[in-house]
C-alpha cells in the first residue's frame, strides 16, 4: 500500500505540495493527473524516500518513510522521469550491479536478473551498453531496476515520455499485468488518455493540491454536473435570455452560458446537483414564451473538459 496523509512542501514562501492525501491499495493503480509544475514529480520524491515532507506523513507497505526509512524503501521500486545509468555498463552488468546494491544475495542476483529481463524482453539487448539503447529500451531498463527485488509498490514519474505508440501499448500492459499480481502502482502524467487508458483512478494536482480524485464512473459525474443544455429555437434567442436571466422562478438555477443567435442557438447552464431534474421548470416556463422548441439536448463534457475546467476555475 502506497500511503500519503497530509503532506505538504516549501520551499521557503513556495508551496510546492499542499496538504495531499492518498492511498493506492494493492492491485490498484493511481494515476496522477496535473499540467507540469503540478507538484506530481515533488510528490513522487517524498513518496520514493528521495526528499522528506515540510509537514504530515508518507509510508509504504506500512512503513513509515521518515520513522522506518530502510524498510519502506526496500518495499517500493522507483522509476524517475529522467532515468539514467553509466552509458558504458552494459544492461545485465548494471542490473546485476543494481541487484547487489538492493540486498540480494550472489545467487538472487541472477535469478532476479534473468526474471526481469525475460518479463520485459530485454534479452536481446543484454549485453548492450546503455547508451547504445533507444529511449523506450532505457525506460524497460529502469522499470527493470526498479522491479528487482519484487516490491509490493511500485512509482512511476512520466513512465510513457518519449516512448511511440506501440512501446506506450506494451507499457501500459505491463502496468496491467503488475497490478494484477496484488502491485500497488502509482504513476504520474501531463496526458490525460495516458490516464484514462489504465488508471483505475484517477487525482487530479494543481499547483500542489488535489482538485478532484476518484475512479472515471465518479469524475465522468462530476463533470455531467455541469453539462451544458443545449436549446435551438425559433424566435428571438437574446430576447429569450433576456427574459430567463430575470424570470426568479429560474434564476439562479439556470444561467445563460452562450447565446449564439446565428445558430438560433441558446446553451443554459444549471446549478442543481441534477440538471436533467430540475429541467420540468424550464421547459414549463419555455411554453409560455413566444418561442418554439426545435431541439434541446444535454452536451456531454468529456474527463478532458473536466480537467480543464478545473485547471481554468484554479488560474480564475
Amino acid at each position: 500500500m502506497i500511503l500519503a496523509d497530509c503532506i505538504s512542501k516549501h520551499y521557503g514562501r513556495l508551496t510546492a505540495v499542499e496538504n495531499l492525501s492518498l492511498e493506492v491499495v494493492p492491485g490498484e493503480i493511481l494515476g496522477f493527473l496535473g499540467p507540469n509544475g503540478a507538484g506530481k514529480s515533488t510528490t513522487l520524491r517524498i513518496l520514493s524516500g528521495f526528499l522528506p515532507p515540510s509537514s504530515g506523513k508518507a509510508s509504504i507497505d506500512g512503513f513509515d518513510l521518515r520513522e522506518q526509512s530502510l524498510q519502506a524503501r526496500r518495499r517500493m521500486g522507483y522509476l524517475p522521469e529522467a532515468f539514467a545509468a553509466p552509458g558504458e555498463l552494459r544492461v545485465g552488468e548494471y542490473l546485476r550491479f543494481r541487484a547487489g546494491l538492493k540486498g540480494l544475495a550472489r545467487k538472487q542476483r541472477r535469478a532476479a536478473v534473468e526474471r526481469v529481463v525475460q518479463s520485459l524482453g530485454l534479452q536481446d539487448r543484454i549485453r548492450q551498453p546503455f547508451q547504445a539503447l533507444s529511449k523506450g529500451y532505457r525506460q524497460r531498463v529502469g522499470l527493470a531496476d526498479a522491479l528487482l527485488h519484487q516490491p509490493p509498490a511500485l512509482l512511476l514519474d512520466e513512465p510513457f515520455g518519449g516512448l511511440d505508440p506501440i512501446q506506450r501499448q506494451e507499457f501500459r500492459q505491463f502496468l496491467r499485468e503488475l497490478a494484477a499480481d496484488g502491485m500497488a502502482i502509482l504513476f504520474s502524467s501531463h496526458v490525460l488518455p495516458e490516464v484514462e487508458d489504465v488508471a483505475d483512478r484517477i487525482l487530479v494536482l494543481h499547483q500542489g493540491r488535489c482538485l478532484a480524485s476518484g475512479d472515471q464512473k465518479h469524475l465522468q459525474q462530476l463533470a455531467r454536473a455541469e453539462s451544458p443544455l443545449q436549446l435551438e429555437i425559433r424566435g428571438d434567442v437574446e430576447r429569450l435570455a433576456a427574459a430567463l436571466q430575470q424570470e426568479p422562478a429560474l434564476n439562479p438555477s439556470w444561467q445563460v452560458l452562450e447565446i449564439l443567435p446565428e445558430e438560433n442557438r441558446l446553451r443554459l447552464k444549471s446549478q442543481s446537483p441534477d440538471p436533467p431534474e430540475s429541467s420540468g421548470a424550464l421547459f414549463r416556463w419555455l411554453g409560455g414564451q413566444p418561442v418554439e422548441v426545435l431541439e434541446f439536448r444535454w452536451l456531454r463534457p468529456s474527463l478532458e473538459d473536466l480537467f480543464r475546467r478545473l485547471l481554468q476555475g484554479e488560474a480564475e
